[in-house]
């Protein structure tokens, strides 16, 4: 029998759901574009502002390599890479990913729904879409307050796809995505927490030709225990043949019960692979 959802760790987050066609979030165009971009007039949230890169801390402890390229092709479908695990497929970011069985506590969200986390006045501050969660429930405190929707659900991960700011180079682009939902999905702007973003590298895994960045986060407000002390958060970015760039991101609790290991974690990255067409 499956056990009962565990103390999650995040701030709250906000779910919108696509209604005949309109996505709710269409101001700022399904991927947060100008979020990457400090001192543009439209907000600086927190990486090009907040980032290790800002303050000089890039230290990449700990960071692992990424897997070697080659080795069987992934499926060209949605079945999984690994042996009873769920697939999601986003066919706007152009990724396919798998996640461990709903036995093991994931689910898959409907592909019309997004993830937000929101300003104080409640306007979304950074979405993903094509998403899937681990051990949602639990946790009625986060770090983040002003996040609304599906407040007080809190998964102690979540993983995602979104686009990329193409007047940014791909590094920036995958440094920017881990850092920024570091920054909001573990505090916001009312609650900074620290952090420590390593230097991109390539990755070249299942055909994919990109670029990772991890980011590292401790956590500043922690309003109950099930608010983790820290937490993790890998990116992949990849730029298409037109020049704009899809991206994937995982953000997780760490140092809580049932928190995935950084081995889980590379190994649901490890799946992560193009959607042609």
């Amino acid at each position: 029998m499956p056990q009962p959802p565990q103390p999650s760790g995040r701030g709250n987050r906000t779910l919108l759901a696509v209604v005949g066609g309109v996505v709710a979030l269409a101001v700022i165009g399904g991927g947060a574009f100008f979020l990457l971009k400090g001192g543009d007039g439209k907000g600086d949230p927190a990486p090009s502002k907040e980032s290790a890169a800002a303050q000089g801390q890039d230290k990449g402890q700990g960071d692992k390599p990424a897997p070697d390229a080659g080795g069987s092709a992934p499926p060209t479908g949605d079945q999984p890479m690994v042996t009873g695990w769920q697939t999601q497929t986003s066919r706007e970011y152009k990724f396919r990913y798998d996640v461990p069985a709903k036995g093991e506590q994931w689910k898959l969200f409907p592909q019309d729904t997004m993830i937000a986390y929101t300003d104080e006045a409640g306007k979304p501050q950074i979405t993903m879409r094509d998403t899937a969660s681990f051990r949602e429930g639990g946790c009625t405190s986060g770090a983040n307050p002003n996040a609304i929707g599906e407040a007080g659900k809190g998964q102690l991960a979540n993983v995602g796809t979104m686009g990329g700011d193409t007047s940014l180079s791909i590094q920036e682009n995958a440094r920017n995505w881990a850092g920024n939902w570091g920054f909001y999905a573990y505090g916001g702007k009312g609650n900074k927490p620290k952090i420590d973003v390593t230097p991109a590298k390539p990755w070249k895994v299942n055909g994919i030709d990109g670029w990772t960045a991890t980011a590292k986060v401790t956590v500043a407000n922690r309003p109950s225990q099930c608010v983790p002390a820290t937490a993790i958060v890998k990116s992949i970015v990849e730029k298409l043949p037109d020049g704009s760039f899809h991206s994937w991101v995982i953000y997780a609790d760490q140092g809580v019960p049932n928190a995935l290991s950084e081995a889980q974690i590379d190994k649901i990255m490890g799946t992560v692979r193009p959607v042609k067409g």
